[in-house]
């Protein structure tokens, strides 16, 4: 059975974001790109002879933001019009005086502004934010912060006009802070997960938006088709280029109008031990940290390392990487606007999400097994081959771990606890595993069964 093609008596769930929203984003992305490495001979011809022959420097990177995140936004509100969806908690007809809403978005206004300088001083705080690569991050967004704090007060008076329940976690937290005693425990807590969620994820998103950029437009791509090793590291390095600014665009616009809003963060503490596990400064992995699974290989180089010579197997080896990072992209694709870790923000069911329930997570850790081999090293010592396999198989027990803890929080939602019973019965990677551990119990029953009785 096609997962991609479900049967009409048991039709896959619909999912919340369609997947025009993600293939604009990757068109303009491309054609900045286009522009960007023309950006020279383009100027001349409008008449801008002296500017440089190509656009790869932190500016263009933030602009290949713009040009990912409006094609998105329109498509989102021209084409699927998500303003309109009851899940964003808006009705349009209500348009409230602003005399009625003002006391409640003076309020809700003190708690967002009260958010932002708590996570201001967490900055502050924490001195990796100020060192390379967190140095850029936090120029952007010390550059952000007047304008967003000015345009926040037009922004969530107009928007409490329409909102169906106006007192939102920014509401309850700018409620306690003021002494009120209407204010909500669990909603406050929601608010503050929500925003811890953005501040340490979108700082590291903008920390590494610069390098796979300028990668892709400088790169001279001459010598690149005859070359298997070089042609597969430019594709992969696309794909990445994908993944981070679609990514970092999601990160962005957790906003109501787009339904791009969130809708509650992961409450589980296992959830974000097994997510910042993997994201510095607590990453635990590689690099000689605490589960380091490249002593004696060449890391991500390894597969080319070990396969010189060879060119053909070098083709099928890096087309098969490239391909695992193209599923990894594509995952992240499938998002939208809606990208991130530890939160729900609607289910997705189309692209990728059709075939298993952790498309990314499979796609890297095969990756990652491929392109390290980390059984193979170059110091001869077994006892390296041996624990870099049981280190890699950590990490890949991590990510196991990160997506049941996940399941866990989407479970509360109907939608999901639908959708991951569609892909029970009809998914392709659950149904092959599901095979696999039915392969198993027969053959276990079976020689128990031969067992002579004693």
């Amino acid at each position: 059975m096609n997962p991609a093609i479900p049967p009409a008596s048991d039709p896959r769930p619909a999912s919340a974001v369609s997947t025009g929203v993600g293939l604009v984003g990757v068109a303009g992305l491309f054609a900045w790109v286009l522009v960007a490495r023309n950006f020279g001979a383009i100027a001349a011809a409008l008449g801008f002879p002296d500017m440089p022959a190509q656009a790869s420097g932190p500016n263009a990177a933030l602009l290949s933001l713009l040009f990912v995140g409006i094609p998105m936004v329109a498509w989102s509100l021209f084409i699927d019009k998500v303003h309109l969806r009851p899940s964003t908690g808006i009705d349009w007809s209500l348009k409230r005086p602003v005399a009625e809403v003002l006391d409640t978005s003076i309020i809700k206004i003190a708690g967002l502004w009260a958010t932002w300088a708590l996570i201001a001083a967490i900055y502050a705080l924490c001195r990796w934010y100020w060192k390379p690569p967190y140095d850029f991050s936090m120029s952007v967004l010390s550059h952000a912060l007047v304008p967003l704090i000015i345009l926040s007060v037009p922004y969530v008076v107009w928007l409490d006009r329409f909102l169906v329940q106006p007192r939102d976690g920014s509401w309850h937290f700018g409620a306690w802070i003021a002494g009120r005693d209407d204010w909500d425990r669990t909603e406050i807590f929601h608010h503050l997960r929500a925003w811890a969620v953005k501040g340490f994820f979108l700082a590291f998103m903008i920390s590494i938006v610069l390098g796979g950029f300028a990668h892709i437009v400088t790169v001279d791509a001459s010598g690149v088709l005859g070359n298997p090793v070089a042609l597969a590291q430019l594709l992969i390095t696309a794909m990445f280029l994908i993944d981070v600014q679609l990514a970092t665009v999601g990160y962005t616009l957790t906003m109501k109008p787009l339904d791009a809003h969130i809708r509650t963060a992961n409450p589980y503490l296992a959830g974000w031990v097994a997510a910042l596990a993997c994201y510095p400064p607590f990453i635990l992995v590689n690099d000689g940290r605490l589960i380091d699974y490249s002593i004696g290989t060449m890391g991500d180089n390894s597969w080319h390392y070990w396969l010189e010579g060879q060119t053909l197997l070098l083709y099928l080896w890096g087309a098969l990487l490239v391909g695992l990072t193209a599923i990894y992209a594509w995952a992240t694709m499938a998002f939208g606007l809606r990208f991130s870790n530890l939160t729900h923000r609607g289910i997705l069911t189309h692209g990728p999400y059709a075939f298993t329930k952790h498309p990314a997570y499979l796609s890297k850790n095969a990756f990652w097994w491929l392109a390290v081999l980390p059984f193979l090293v170059t110091t001869g010592d077994l006892a390296d081959a041996i624990r870099n396999t049981i280190m890699l198989g950590i990490v890949s027990l991590i990510y196991y771990w990160r997506a049941r803890t996940e399941e866990k929080h989407l479970m509360a939602d109907p939608d999901y606890a639908a959708y991951a019973a569609w892909m029970e019965r009809n998914a392709a990677v659950p149904r092959f595993f599901a095979r696999l551990r039915a392969l198993a119990g027969n053959r276990l029953r079976r020689e128990s069964q031969a067992q002579p009785a004693e």
